[in-house]
């Protein structure tokens, strides 16, 4: 039983702290220590121990007969061969650090042994409750930048000390462009005098009236600045760029792999992001779900502040501001911000989830597609970009089969608008049409399929086919996120069909930005389904990409998609659009 229960808490622990931090194993270690301490007390008092701690290994009383039998084997191999004394005492005391059994000949490795299992529970006990119950940034002072269109930019900030109020937002032109004179002189866009708990004490404002592809800083009266550049004019890129770059990824749990010696609210991902945001000069980041894992690794409550609080940590971690001072963030929902594979539309928990996401990310989101909507679109530079909600609308994945027509993962509103989005015409300039899902679109994933597009094929099928069908000349692409690996995957149309080869839709799916990554493969093409796999990269604790639409002159568009995973590019990977005539399955099958 000693044996045993050190063992699992060891390995119990490993796992939890540097692999995978499921809710399942804290239990599981905390019980094993418990009866690792009973079992361990009882071997100790079968024989005599302390009081034969100061025995020699040949006089010791073993604790069960298998040791006794080693014991006395080592005996005896010590009597007739003298220089094999060492080497064995070596082998035991490895055994004893190994295995958690206590010693009847030395104190000090029987203590060493324990202190291995005693700081195994801690570290666990320490990932699960010391940032909970030490960090709750009830102090947290921030601002960040959210959508930024050619002519606006919002603005989130919070402030709890009422010694601050009232706050005063302005903002400046910087020279940005070289050649051009711009006003520096300081605006002002407001003043807040009162904040309270009911949001969060944050507020919203919007700096209206400014300039397409322009530089700017952001100033408030609490301390808090930053900088942002407005979009250029739909179609066109910026004066001093022939493409329009921005970034994609999802899933972040602070202090994951698990290091003692790091901050509690540290974001290891975080500080891979930092090294590449001035090489990319990305103009925003798609954060496409999982920004808290309200369930990772124990659920601690379901009220809002609960919640509120798993935010405030994330903006308070020491790593935010070198990821967010120059990158607006956009977000999208998906199920860890209000619980584990959701499908119960708005019934509890989801109104205290909304609570936060509403306060932090909605609020500074591109504007909903129509009034009270949890999905937006907007258009910037050769791209048009649609967010779905795939956790608020949808329909429970079970028991109805992936196939019925009952099913639907955004609900009768949100898909027409979706599929209104993918028909209308697009401003001259415009290439390209994003679709942003929480969620993997491919059903190539086998683990825990029924959560993904693949358990509702019905509705995934009238999407596909409306995505083949946009404007030729135009392309379209699905970024999604969810797995915590990476995979492209294409979707020609079905042979012999009315759409030429040139309509492939194309998929990336990049997770985690700082999280575990799967150790089993899940990702698998078949023959027959028409999802082929053009990359699959697991391994990873930190993925994101990079998005480089290519200005808009001509007829034909391109994007280049970049990898990278632990902070080094890894992949890359170019698509073209079709020509914008119609054409067969021949001259204009240009894709991959």
């Amino acid at each position: 039983m000693v044996v045993l229960t050190s063992t699992t808490i060891r390995i119990g622990a490993y796992i939890f702290l540097r692999w995978i931090p499921g809710h399942h194993a804290p239990p599981v270690v905390l019980l094993s220590a418990v009866l690792y301490a009973i079992a361990f007390i009882s071997v100790c008092q079968s024989q005599g121990w302390p009081a034969a701690a100061g025995r020699t290994p040949s006089s010791a009383s073993s604790f069960n007969g298998i040791i006794e039998g080693e014991r006395r084997l080592a005996a005896k191999s010590s009597s007739e061969k003298p220089g094999a004394s060492k080497k064995e005492r070596r082998t035991w005391a490895g055994w004893i650090l190994l295995s958690g059994l206590p010693d009847p000949t030395s104190f000090q490795l029987t203590a060493a042994t324990v202190c291995i299992n005693l700081l195994a529970c801690l570290f666990v006990a320490d990932m699960v409750y010391r940032a909970p119950m030490m960090y709750p940034a009830h102090d947290l002072s921030f601002s960040r930048v959210g959508y930024v269109s050619d002519t606006t930019a919002s603005l989130i900030v919070r402030e709890p000390k009422g010694s601050q109020l009232p706050i005063f937002v302005s903002y400046r032109e910087v020279p940005y462009v070289s050649g051009r004179a711009v006003d520096e002189s300081w605006k002002a866009v407001g003043k807040v005098y009162w904040l309270s708990n009911e949001t969060d004490h944050t507020f919203t404002m919007f700096i209206n009236g400014l300039q397409p592809s322009s530089r700017y800083q952001y100033a408030v009266s609490n301390n808090q600045t930053g900088h942002f550049t407005t979009a250029p004019i739909a179609g066109h890129t910026a004066p001093d760029s022939d493409k329009l770059t921005f970034l994609t990824s999802s899933c972040i749990k602070p202090r994951f792999p698990y290091n003692p010696l790091s901050h509690p609210l540290s974001m290891p991902g975080f500080k891979h992001l930092a090294r590449w945001i001035p090489d990319l000069k990305a103009s925003f980041m798609l954060f496409l779900g999982d920004f808290i894992y309200i369930d990772v690794p124990r659920r601690l409550g379901s009220d809002p502040e609960t919640y509120r609080r798993e935010y405030r940590q994330v903006y308070s971690s020491p790593d935010w501001p070198s990821v967010s001072q120059y990158l607006p963030w956009i977000h999208v929902m998906d199920d860890h911000e209000i619980a584990n594979d959701w499908d119960g539309n708005t019934t509890v928990p989801y109104p205290a989830a909304a609570d936060p996401w509403h306060i932090y990310h909605t609020s500074v989101n591109p504007p909903p597609v129509s009034l009270g909507a949890s999905y937006f679109q907007f258009t910037q530079g050769s791209a048009s970009f649609f967010l779905m909600d795939t956790r608020r609308y949808r329909t429970p994945s079970q028991p109805l089969s992936a196939n019925s027509s009952e099913k639907s993962m955004l609900g009768p509103e949100q898909l027409s608008h979706l599929l209104t989005f993918l028909s209308r015409r697009e401003p001259e300039g415009v290439k390209w049409k994003f679709v942003i899902s929480s969620i993997p679109f491919t059903r190539n994933w086998r683990f825990g399929s029924t959560d993904t597009w693949a358990g509702y094929l019905h509705e995934r099928q009238i999407i596909l086919e409306a995505m083949w069908s946009v404007s030729p000349g135009i392309g379209v692409v699905v970024l999604s996120g969810d797995r915590h690996e990476f995979a492209a995957t294409a979707f020609p149309p079905p042979e012999g069909s009315r759409w030429p080869l040139s309509a492939t839709v194309h998929e990336f799916s990049t997770s985690p930005l700082s999280m575990f990554y799967l150790p089993f493969r899940t990702y698998e093409e078949r023959d027959g389904e028409g999802e082929v796999c053009v990359k699959y990269v697991p391994d990873g604790n930190s993925k994101f990409g990079a998005v480089e639409v290519m200005g808009g002159k001509g007829d034909q568009g391109v994007m280049r998609f970049r990898l990278f995973v632990d902070g080094e590019e890894v992949w890359d990977h170019v698509l073209t659009t079709g020509p914008t005539v119609i054409g067969g399955r021949g001259s204009d099958a240009v894709w991959g």
